[in-house]
């Protein structure tokens, strides 16, 4: 009777000889050299895509704009550069300046100053930021509000205030931009959503809303532009280590003026960034940045729709009584 021992020496004998056959090893061999060509392929054709690309960048001067445009930048981007601070637009833009990256050609950055809450700046500022390089093939909306607070608590005022700089801001923007786009057969529109675009978090109302109306009218978009040759990507971020709760509004407008902890646990906006950028490079269309728990959540959601309503309650009572404490 053959021993446990020997079985297990055979059929590693076995394996061994299976994948070292002529047939196989070729075979597996063939398969590797395959993938790692595509990936070749796929790092080449986005440096191609990104270098010398005339990339607007909308919050540009803090926390996850900021990264974008350094990250950009070293991939050979022309930068349109906008905020609302030109002290903290133009001293970015020398940071990048004096930057160096060998073998390169770097472009100096153009800096255009806006309110993306005031519809006619945003409609100036369209014209200005196509005069800096002549055209515009990447818009990357980023600028962004967060909120924190109760409904009960919160005037119609924040959340028309949220509204304005999360939907109808970016909205604007793409409408200036998207005609000379169309007219070149040729550009790519890139805009930074929320995972809570996808599900809804209590005490977020208004930004969850903001995030949700993004997402809506970014698909639709997509599909309607598709024919002229423009790429649409929604990048979905979970928390990400920025003071976008601290800026946050609250529900009579004043500054939250706190770090949630869950932020402070995010990820570095570095990384995201260079996420970002391999999401514009490959021209995928929707991607969600976030750990497991986020990705479960969003499919909760609609697989199991009664259990995420509890736990959602759950959170909230658990919050409230946290704040009441």
């Amino acid at each position: 009777m053959v021993s446990q021992a020997t079985r297990k020496s055979l059929l590693k004998r076995t394996a061994m000889d299976l994948i070292t056959s002529t047939t196989v090893l070729p075979l597996l061999l063939g398969c590797l050299g395959i993938f790692g060509l595509f990936r070749l392929l796929q790092r080449v054709r986005m440096k191609a895509y990104l270098r010398n690309a005339v990339v607007v960048v909308t919050g540009a001067t803090s926390g996850l704009g900021r990264e974008c445009a350094k990250a950009f930048y070293a991939a050979g981007a022309k930068l349109v550069l906008c905020g609302r601070n030109t002290d903290a637009l133009e001293e970015l833009a020398r940071e990048l300046t004096a930057s160096r990256f060998p073998q390169k050609q770097m472009h100096k950055p153009c800096t255009v100053t806006f309110d993306l809450t005031d519809s006619a700046a945003t409609m100036a500022a369209g014209a200005e930021i196509l005069q800096c390089f002549g055209s515009v093939d990447i818009l990357v909306n980023n600028a962004g509000i967060s909120y924190r607070g109760a409904i009960v608590d919160t005037t119609v005022d924040v959340d028309r205030k949220v509204m304005e700089t999360n939907y109808f801001g970016p909205v604007a923007l793409t409408k200036v931009l998207l005609p000379s786009m169309i007219k070149r057969k040729r550009g790519h529109i890139v805009t930074i959503s929320s995972i809570q675009g996808k599900i809804s978090v209590p005490f977020r109302s208004a930004y969850a809303a903001s995030k949700h109306a993004t997402q809506a009218f970014f698909d639709c978009l997509r599909a309607e532009v598709k024919q002229d040759g423009i790429e649409v990507t929604l990048i979905s971020p979970g928390y990400i280590r920025t003071n976008l709760s601290v800026n946050a509004v609250t529900g009579d407008g004043s500054r939250y003026g706190a770090m949630d902890r869950n932020t402070a646990q995010g990820r570095s906006p570095a990384d995201v960034a260079q996420d970002v950028l391999a999401a514009v490079g490959k021209k995928k269309k929707d991607v969600v940045l976030a750990d497991w728990v986020p990705f479960l959540a969003i499919y909760l959601r609609s697989l199991a729709p009664g259990l995420f309503f509890s736990i959602m309650a759950f959170r909230a009572s658990k919050e409230r009584k946290s704040k009441n404490s």
